[in-house]
C-alpha cells in the first residue's frame, strides 16, 4: 500500500506539474496574461468531458468520498476510483484550479487498498486499515513527513490505535517514504531550516495566532459550505462548469498567486519574501510599500478559499489540504509583519517561524486535526524547535473552532446525514450499521375500517406476531397500530365482531422511525425513551415495516464484533 502510494502521488505530482509549467512557461509567459482567464475554463470542460465518456461515473472529492466508503459501504470503493483522481486532478490543478493533489493521491490509494483487500477477501477491518494505510502513504511522499503521515490516518480515518494497526502503517509510511525519495531525491515541498530560536516571550503572540487561526478557519469552513451549496442548486453540469471556470479564471487573472496549488508563494513567505510572490500583481503596486504588501497578503487569504470551492463547485477535482496551507501561511506571515511594524508594541518577532505555525494553527481549525498539524509541521522543518508554539496555537484553534463547528470541511456533510465514524467506539458501531437490514416486513396490515371479525379471522389467526399496523385505505400512510393486547378482553366476544371496528381499538406508536431522516443513533434513542419493543418505520409518510429492539441489539452486538476483531 505504501508502494502504490507513492506511485500515485509521483504519477500526480508529476503530471501536474508537466501540466502547469507546460501553459505558464509558454502561454503565459510568452503570450499573453490572459491565458490565465481561459485556462480554467479549459480545464474544467476537459474534466467534465472524461467523466462523462471515460470515467463514465462520479469523481468525488478524495478523503471525503474515502471517509464515506468507509462509514458505509464497509471500506469498498469501486475499481474507476482507482484512476479517476490521476486523469481528473492533474488536469484540474495543471489548468489553474485553486486545490491540492493530497485528497485526490488519499482517495486513488485508498481505492487500490480496497480493491486488493477484496481481491484476497479480506473483512472488513482489515480493509478499513488498508485505507488508512493508503492515506498514510500518501501524505509520506508528498510531504515526506512518516510520523505527521501515521497520525493524519489516526486522526482524520479514525482509525484504532493498537500494535496491530500501528506496524502496518509504519511500514506503509516507510514504503511511501522511500518510494518519493527514489523518484525525488532529497527534495521536498517546503524546504526550510528553523534559525530562529523560541522565546518565552513570544508566547502571547502564539496565543493571539491561536485565536486568529480559528477565526480565518470559521470564515474557510462557512465560505466553502456556503459556495458548494450554491452549486448544489444548478442542475446542469455545463452551468457549473461555466460558472466556475469564468469565476476562478477572473480571481486568476487579477491575482496570479491563486493559480494551482500555491507552494511557491509558500516558500517565498518561509523564505521572507514576501516581494516574490507579488510582484505580478495585476495593478502593478509597489510591493516595496510596507501597507500595500500587507493589503495583497490580505486579499491573497479572502480569495483563495472562494477560489478553491469555486473549482470544486465547477466540478474540478483536487483536495483542500494544499488552499489550507496557503492560507495558514499567509495569515501567519502577516499577522508576524503588523506585529513587527507595531512600534508601540516594542517587540520582534520571527516571520518565518510564524509563517509555519500560522500554517498548523489554519490546519488545526479547518481539518481538525491538530495533532496531524504539529507534526507535520515539526517534521517538514527538521526539528522539533517550535514544537511549544506549535503546540499553543494548534490546541486554542482547534478548541475555538471546534466549538464553533462541529466537523470538519472533510466530515461536513458526513456529520450532518449522522454517516461519520469516529474514535467513539460505541458511536462507530451505530454509524456502521445498516438500518434497512434490520427492517420487519412480515407483518400483516390492517385498515381502519376492518371489523373486529375481520381482525381476528384475516390477521390473529394467520399471524404469528403480535402487534398489526393500521394503514389508511387509500394511501400507504401509517394512521395507527393494534396490538394484541389491546384487543384480547373483546376477541372471544362474537356479539362485538360486527361492531368494533380496527380505528375504535387502535392507538399512536410511542415512536415512529423515519427512514429518510432518523439515524441509528436517533434510533437508539427512540427505544430507550419509549420503552417499545417493535416500533413503526416510515418513508416519505408511508409504512415500510417494523424495527424490534432485539434484532436491533443483536446487530449492533454483531457489528461490534466485527469492529474490535
Amino acid at each position: 500500500m505504501g508502494f502504490t502510494s507513492g506511485l500515485g502521488a509521483v504519477t500526480l505530482k508529476n503530471l501536474t506539474h508537466f501540466i502547469q509549467h507546460f501553459l505558464e512557461g509558454n502561454f503565459v509567459k510568452y503570450y499573453h496574461h490572459a491565458f490565465y482567464f481561459v485556462f480554467p475554463i479549459i480545464g474544467f470542460t476537459l474534466v467534465y468531458l472524461i467523466i462523462k465518456y471515460i470515467i463514465r461515473n462520479k469523481v468525488s472529492h478524495g478523503i471525503p468520498s474515502t471517509l464515506y466508503a468507509i462509514a458505509k459501504r464497509k471500506g469498498i470503493m469501486r475499481q474507476y476510483q482507482m484512476f479517476g483522481s490521476i486523469l481528473t486532478a492533474p488536469i484540474t490543478v495543471g489548468f489553474g484550479g485553486s486545490v491540492g493533489l493530497e485528497g485526490p493521491t488519499v482517495a486513488t490509494g485508498a481505492a487500490i487498498g480496497s480493491n486488493i483487500s477484496r481481491m484476497f477477501h479480506m473483512n472488513q477491518t482489515t480493509r478499513n486499515l488498508l485505507v488508512g494505510c493508503a492515506a498514510a502513504g500518501a501524505m509520506s511522499s508528498i510531504f515526506k513527513a512518516p510520523i505527521a503521515a501515521i497520525i493524519f490516518a489516526i486522526e482524520v480515518f479514525s482509525l484504532d490505535l493498537t500494535l496491530a494497526s500501528m506496524l502496518p502503517l509504519l511500514l506503509a509510511s516507510l514504503s511511501a517514504i522511500l518510494t518519493s525519495y527514489f523518484f525525488f531525491g532529497d527534495d521536498i515541498i517546503l524546504p526550510f531550516k528553523i534559525e530562529d530560536e523560541f522565546h518565552f516571550s513570544d508566547a502571547p503572540f502564539y496565543m493571539i495566532l491561536g485565536v486568529v487561526a480559528a477565526l480565518v478557519s470559521i470564515y474557510f469552513t462557512v465560505v466553502y459550505d456556503r459556495i458548494q451549496s450554491f452549486f448544489d442548486t444548478i442542475s446542469s453540469p455545463m452551468k457549473r462548469v461555466l460558472i466556475g471556470g469564468i469565476g476562478i479564471g477572473i480571481l486568476i487573472y487579477f491575482i496570479p498567486p491563486l493559480y494551482g496549488e500555491g507552494f511557491d508563494v509558500i516558500n517565498n513567505l518561509i523564505a521572507g519574501n514576501p516581494e516574490k510572490a507579488l510582484t505580478n500583481n495585476f495593478l502593478g503596486l509597489d510591493t516595496s510599500n510596507f501597507w500595500t504588501v500587507i493589503m495583497l497578503l490580505c486579499g491573497l487569504i479572502v480569495f483563495k478559499i472562494i477560489a478553491s470551492a469555486l473549482t470544486f463547485g465547477a466540478g474540478g477535482v483536487g483536495g483542500i489540504f494544499a488552499p489550507t496551507l496557503f492560507m495558514g501561511s499567509l495569515m501567519g506571515h502577516c499577522f508576524a509583519k503588523l506585529v513587527n511594524y507595531s512600534s508601540w508594541l516594542n517587540s520582534s518577532i520571527s516571520e518565518s517561524n510564524f509563517t509555519l505555525v500560522g500554517m498548523a494553527g489554519l490546519m488545526a481549525g479547518v481539518l481538525q486535526a491538530p495533532l496531524t498539524a504539529i507534526f507535520l509541521i515539526a517534521e517538514l522543518t527538521g526539528g522539533y524547535d517550535l514544537f511549544i508554539p506549535l503546540m499553543l496555537t494548534s490546541a486554542i484553534s482547534f478548541s475555538i473552532a471546534k466549538s464553533y463547528l462541529p466537523h470538519s470541511v472533510y466530515t461536513m456533510e458526513l456529520g450532518r446525514k449522522g454517516e461519520l465514524i469516529t474514535h467513539d467506539k460505541d458511536h462507530a458501531v451505530l454509524t456502521l450499521m445498516d438500518i434497512k437490514k434490520i427492517i420487519e416486513t412480515n407483518f400483516i396490515p390492517l385498515n381502519p375500517k376492518m371489523t373486529l371479525g375481520d381482525i381476528v379471522h384475516q390477521a390473529v389467526v394467520k399471524s404469528n406476531r403480535n402487534i398489526f399496523p393500521v394503514i389508511g385505505q387509500k394511501s400507504d400512510k401509517l394512521v395507527g397500530i393494534i396490538l394484541l393486547d389491546d384487543i384480547r378482553p373483546i376477541m372471544f366476544d362474537q356479539t362485538l365482531y360486527d361492531n368494533v371496528l380496527a380505528r375504535d381499538v387502535m392507538q399512536n406508536p410511542p415512536e415512529i422511525i423515519d427512514l429518510n431522516n432518523d439515524k441509528m443513533t436517533d434510533i437508539m434513542k427512540k427505544f430507550q425513551d419509549s420503552g417499545a419493543w417493535n416500533l413503526p418505520v416510515v418513508k416519505d409518510e408511508k409504512y415500510i415495516g417494523f424495527i424490534s429492539k432485539s434484532k436491533l441489539l443483536t446487530a449492533y452486538r454483531r457489528q461490534l464484533i466485527n469492529i474490535t476483531n
